[in-house]
């Protein structure tokens, strides 16, 4: 077995909010970039779930975007990264904080988005399983009808709820008469506070059928439990999978990572998933940066899917999902 300087739980921690101010060396690869590069899974607001505790969360420990200009330095870092990488544009994951003003905690992505140029960039709302009150709901509702997201998040693990529970149901109504998907966090998760049962991607199955048309996709593939989501996926048609955070790290410990060996074999575990699915047409790019450089993650990717799919995974299959233009 290979030993690391880092562990995976370290990797996690070094690579927090404060990660966000740093840029990684292959983000200038542009070299490399694919023609074009929709990545599904980015966090430009923090979501403050790698320290949550139960379900309340924590101050960050550090927040530049509470100094003066602090967004507009942010905004022009994570521009560097996003442009160097290739991408085009970008699906931001929400806060868990929400409020009578800001429903579904898209306002810091929004504000966060103003200050970054050249990449189009999107919100998603947090479908928060405690919050469905019919005065929550509609409030909700308003922001739908703006058009304002283009899919709703829920953090499964993180918050303590399966995904059949009644908290999430009038969510999922809502993205079928919207026509936006549903985005699960499954599988393995950055807090020893989280609870894995409900971050299982076998219950998606549950709600996939009971749910027919909502669209629904697997964050992480449900990483570790790979061939467990990929048989929810191949069973239904409306269940998609982004493929993110598969492996974090700085640029770095990417390179270390091929040379170990470690990028083939997590390669050949996911290709397992890939192949018992039999179809690429609902796999979506995303890296979770900032846990991931995105270039290096990208040619991550890259290797999964043969040359002539990778043009779907990559960009056309999110436009399908989240209507991109």
């Amino acid at each position: 077995m290979t030993t690391f300087p880092l562990s995976r739980r370290d990797l996690l921690a070094s690579l927090s909010s404060a990660a966000l101010v740093g840029l990684s060396a292959s983000a200038a690869a542009a070299e490399n970039a694919t023609p074009e590069l929709i990545d599904v899974h980015l966090h430009i607001a923090s979501s403050r779930l790698s320290r949550s505790t139960g379900n309340e969360a924590l101050p960050e420990p550090f927040d530049q975007t509470l100094q003066p200009g602090g967004f507009e330095r942010l905004g022009a870092q994570i521009a560097q990264e996003l442009r160097g990488a290739g991408v085009t544009q970008g699906l931001c994951m929400p806060s868990t904080e929400i409020s009578d003003a800001d429903p579904l905690g898209i306002q810091r992505s929004l504000t966060q988005a103003k200050h970054i140029a050249g990449v189009k960039l999107h919100a998603i709302g947090l479908a928060h399983p405690e919050r469905f009150d019919l005065d929550h709901l509609k409030r909700v509702e308003a922001v739908l009808e703006s058009g304002a997201v283009k899919a709703l998040k829920a953090y499964l693990g993180y918050l303590h709820y399966d995904p059949y529970s009644v908290g999430y149901r009038a969510y999922f109504r809502l993205a079928a008469k919207y026509k936006i998907p549903v985005i699960f966090h499954t599988g393995d998760t950055n807090s020893e506070r989280a609870k894995l049962k409900h971050a299982h991607p076998l219950a998606i199955d549950e709600i996939a059928v009971d749910f027919p048309h909502t669209n629904f996709v697997l964050a992480h593939f449900g990483n570790p439990w790979v061939l467990d989501a990929a048989q929810v996926m191949y069973k239904n048609p409306n269940v998609w999978v982004d493929l993110s955070a598969f492996l974090v790290g700085t640029a770095e410990q990417f390179a270390t990572m091929h040379q170990s060996g470690v990028v083939e074999r997590t390669v050949e575990r996911v290709r397992e998933g890939i192949e018992f699915v039999e179809a690429s047409d609902r796999f979506l790019f995303g890296s979770d940066w900032p846990l991931a450089p995105i270039a290096a993650y990208r040619d991550v990717v890259a290797k999964m899917f043969p040359a002539n799919e990778r043009a779907g995974v990559f960009a056309d299959n999110a436009k399908r999902l989240f209507r991109l233009s």
